[in-house]
């Protein structure tokens, strides 16, 4: 049996803002509209916000993980549902449904290739019955709350009684939203989902579901350290110029201009270029408007306003949240961006930012918002009785890319524990080098080389990853690429493999292979398969011209500007493509292998494990570190590190 399942909710959290955990733990929240549809038939309404309760069957598919479930976005259904069944007794309060189960056709629309909303859905796949165009604004107006006003009688949200018309159009809303989700299912039949996928999907719901503890009072007197920073900040700003507000862009560069220093932007590349020489008082007026620039409070209010009533925040990771490789996307705070730890001392000044000792954090370090910052991390602390471990994977994009090609000197040099970054300086150069050792110069050409040229980068890559600001020169930059591909023949080999191997599969519409991959044309779609079994989805692919008059390859996806179209892309980036996704893969291998402990959270590819105390390093490690059986003669390596009672970088 199965269910397809569409809610309307309202709730004075603002969900934009929290995320749908503490959205739906608020007092004021409630289902009003429940839209469900069984085994495809007829869609039939419940509107509890007029008295009406869902079916007892409905309620008992809810509460068996071997019924499916289907919902767009099914988490905010399933979080939902289960704070209804709070309400009824029906499920312990702060715990959730189980993500077995449920199955989300957002999810199966990303795997696809397609847009991840509803109407972008299903207007990528053509489909008769669209979203209604109304349900925005019949959202703002029931959903949420709204500003007492002489004309709606001071009220501060709309019920149906205030609008019955609107709410007649609402109720019809949400049955098309359940239709057009049905159609989406009806329409992807074909192409269904595999088994290893939904089991990922349900391992990262548990991990959403579980959170990851916050030490609230340490962020809220961050907030205030943070308020109080950029008054002074500010003040002092002022004190120099008697500028009204030293915020504004124009009004500071006017007032520099005013005093010889003609700037065309205030960005923080260029302002750290131009404090190089700097006279003062410019050089002070720049620092200050730098550090009030960099204010990290947008990350701790985030985290003060979406975290649980338990002290955990929840759902902060968006399965598929990259359709072309199928990685995992940040939400709330994102973790993938947070500042790096660099001071020496991190916990003394966590101590004193946890004490709200402002003057003493003034007096010892240069930059207070530069503490907070830095700080923002630890914020993130193990729950009573439990330590942090970290683990990640060492340079897990060029181990997958040397065993894909076949370059085996670099999988000689992973295998035997080498720096990669001297050892890819020594094959470029023919010369040995050591780190901090002979030739060690080098090194930083290897490093650089490294990040920027695996996917078929030129000077301009080595530009975009800062090859001029680490000293290297505009003429070195050409050689330098040259270099590399001459020292990685099969990975340049592998790039126009892969090329040639897509448009042989779209010229024929037919299934080529090269390096392990499966590349298949079939029902007006490219798929590449990986060697998990998992395949990347290229939708209505087609031969073209690109700008230089080569041939090239388009798809349909979510462009640059957010909008569905054509997108240009050739072999190297299809090679970055598939070691994206087996980087992926080889991630969610890992957290099923360290299912057995809590992982809290993942970035990128580090793992972040909430543990017994008796835990080791090496034995989450050995479980991260294992090479998954389809990747035989791939070369593995996890390094970890225990946490100090809040995460931070090593």
């Amino acid at each position: 049996m199965s269910w397809s399942i569409d809610i309307e909710t309202y709730s004075q959290a603002d969900l934009s803002k929290t995320g749908v955990y503490r959205y739906a733990e608020d007092p004021s929240f409630e289902i009003l509209l429940l839209g469900v549809s069984k085994d495809h038939g007829p869609v039939t309404v419940y509107d509890l916000a007029m008295g009406d309760k869902a079916p007892e069957a409905f309620i008992a598919a809810l509460l068996d993980p071997n019924e499916d479930k289907w919902a767009f976005n099914a988490q905010f259904e399933r979080v939902c549902l289960s704070r209804y069944l709070w309400d009824m007794n029906l499920l312990p309060k702060g715990t959730f449904l189980s993500p077995e189960g449920w199955r989300c056709s957002m999810i199966w629309s990303a795997y696809m290739g397609f847009p991840m909303s509803l109407a972008g859905a299903g207007a990528a796949l053509g489909l008769e019955q669209q979203k209604m165009t109304k349900g925005k604004e019949l959202i703002r107006y029931f959903c949420v709350p709204c500003k007492p006003t002489a004309s709606n009688d001071g009220r501060t949200r709309n019920k149906p009684s205030d609008a019955p018309e609107k709410w007649a159009t609402f109720v019809s809303y949400n049955q098309r939203d359940v239709e057009v989700e049905i159609d989406i299912q009806r329409k992807l039949s074909a192409h269904p989902v595999p088994d290893q996928v939904w089991h990922e999907y349900w391992l990262d719901q548990t991990i959403n579901d579980r959170g990851i503890a916050i030490d609230l009072p340490m962020v809220r007197q961050a907030i205030r350290l943070d308020s109080l920073s950029q008054q002074r900040l500010t003040n002092a700003l002022q004190d120099l110029t008697n500028l009204s507000n030293p915020r504004s862009v124009q009004q500071m560069k006017d007032w520099l201009a005013a005093n010889g220093l003609a700037m065309d932007s205030l960005g923080k590349k260029i302002v750290a270029e131009t404090l190089r020489t700097a006279p003062e008082p410019l050089k002070t007026v720049l620092t200050l408007r730098q550090q009030l620039a960099m204010s990290a409070v947008k990350k701790y209010t985030a985290m003060e306003t979406a975290v649980c009533s338990d002290g955990r925040l929840r759902g902060m990771f968006q399965f598929y949240g990259a359709t072309r490789s199928g990685r995992f996307a940040g939400r709330i705070v994102q973790l993938q961006n947070l500042f790096r730890n660099s001071l020496p001392d991190l916990p003394s000044a966590r101590s004193l930012l946890c004490r709200g000792d402002y003057d003493a954090l003034e007096a010892l370090y240069d930059s207070v918002p530069q503490v907070l910052a830095e700080c923002v991390r630890t914020a993130f602390i193990p729950a009573p009785g439990y330590k942090m471990i970290v683990a990640d994977f060492s340079a897990i994009e060029a181990r997958v890319i040397a065993w894909l090609a076949g370059e085996e000197w670099r999988v000689a040099a992973f295998a035997e524990g080498k720096d990669i970054y001297c050892a890819s300086a020594s094959q470029m150069f023919g010369v040995p080098v050591e780190k901090h050792g002979v030739n060690g110069h080098l090194r930083q050409k290897g490093k650089i080389a490294e990040l920027a040229l695996g996917y078929g980068g030129s000077d301009g890559a080595l530009k975009a990853m800062g090859a001029l600001d680490m000293g290297l020169t505009e003429e070195e930059l050409a050689p330098l690429v040259s270099s590399w591909r001459a020292a990685n023949p099969r990975i340049v080999q592998f790039w126009w493999a892969v090329d040639k191997a897509v448009k042989d599969a779209i010229k024929g519409k037919t299934l080529t292979r090269t390096h392990g991959l499966i590349f298949e044309y079939r029902g007006a779609m490219l798929y590449i398969i990986l060697p998990s079994g998992r395949q990347l989805s290229y939708v209505k692919p087609r031969l073209g011209e690109n700008k230089f008059g080569g041939e090239s390859v388009t798809y349909m996806g979510i462009d640059a500007t957010k909008h569905w179209g054509r997108i240009e892309s050739y072999g190297p980036k299809f090679v970055e493509n598939i070691v994206q996704a087996i980087s992926r893969d080889i991630l969610c291998f890992a957290m099923q292998r360290l299912s057995s402990f809590r992982v809290v959270a993942h970035v990128h590819d580090e793992c972040i494990v909430e543990c017994p105390q008796d835990t080791t390093v090496e034995e989450i490690c050995s479980l991260m570190g294992t090479v998954p059986p389809w990747a035989e003669g791939l070369v593995l390596r996890a390094d970890g590190y225990e946490c100090p009672g809040f995460y931070m970088k090593d």
